[in-house]
């Protein structure tokens, strides 16, 4: 048990530059309680006591903001920046070395009483709003950006943006270490570059069009991410 307290309190030091001190995190982090009282609340579940377990749950839940199935499997080195809002499924699998900032949810989309939410393999970073839906998994060294809506599986090495989610492979597989991928600004504008590439086809076939002349778009390709064009008012 001690080594898996020391474990949480580094893995808080190790993902969040706010963390000053030990005493800083086992007093002001929700997220560690949140995590501990799962434990104890899983143990119960595993043994039969399900009512005492899903007391505890809500017990957590009032203290932290964070709700957890005691149902849930959670690994190693689990983190929750933040936390409030976050909400756990009875059938949630999350492996080692997760991260998870708030207004998450790992949800079930089904009323049958079997596998029904998500599976997190690990080194996975979830995003604050981000909400995963449904028995799909989401692939080891994987980051999912705030606010999108995931509703089918991943495989390793995605980023996963936008409603619904869209998942992009890396080009290049990120190293394997327990380093978690907190690059929350490299995300990539998937309908940007759509329409983008869009544009710039057709200026070239209007360009090919003898006796019409070109007519400049209403929309134009983005300068460094920004986009120029005309009144957009509705």
């Amino acid at each position: 048990m001690l080594k898996t307290i020391q474990e949480d309190v580094q893995s808080v030091l190790d993902r969040d530059p706010a963390a000053r001190s030990v005493w800083e995190i086992l007093l002001c982090y929700p997220g560690v309680y949140a995590i501990w009282i799962h434990r104890l609340s899983h143990h119960l579940w595993k043994g039969g006591f399900k009512l005492i377990a899903r007391w505890l749950s809500q017990l957590a839940r009032s203290m932290t903001g964070i709700e957890i199935h005691p149902g849930a499997t959670i690994g190693r080195n689990f983190f929750i920046d933040h936390g409030m809002g976050v909400v756990i499924g009875e059938t949630a699998e999350i492996g080692e070395n997760v991260t998870m900032y708030h207004g998450v949810t790992l949800g079930g989309t089904s009323l049958q009483k079997t596998k029904r939410h998500p599976t997190i393999e690990d080194h996975v970073v979830i995003g604050a709003g981000a909400k995963v839906l449904g028995a799909i998994t989401i692939g080891a060294h994987s980051r999912i950006g705030a606010n999108a809506v995931v509703v089918k599986s991943s495989p390793p090495n995605s980023v996963i943006i936008g409603v619904p989610g869209q998942i992009i492979v890396r080009s290049q597989e990120k190293a394997m270490s327990d380093k978690p991928d907190l690059e929350h600004g490299l995300l990539p504008d998937t309908i940007g570059e759509t329409l983008a590439a869009l544009v710039s086809h057709m200026e070239k076939l209007e360009k090919r069009l003898d006796g019409h002349t070109t007519i400049s778009p209403a929309l134009h390709t983005s300068e460094h991410g920004i986009w120029h064009g005309e009144d957009f008012a509705i």
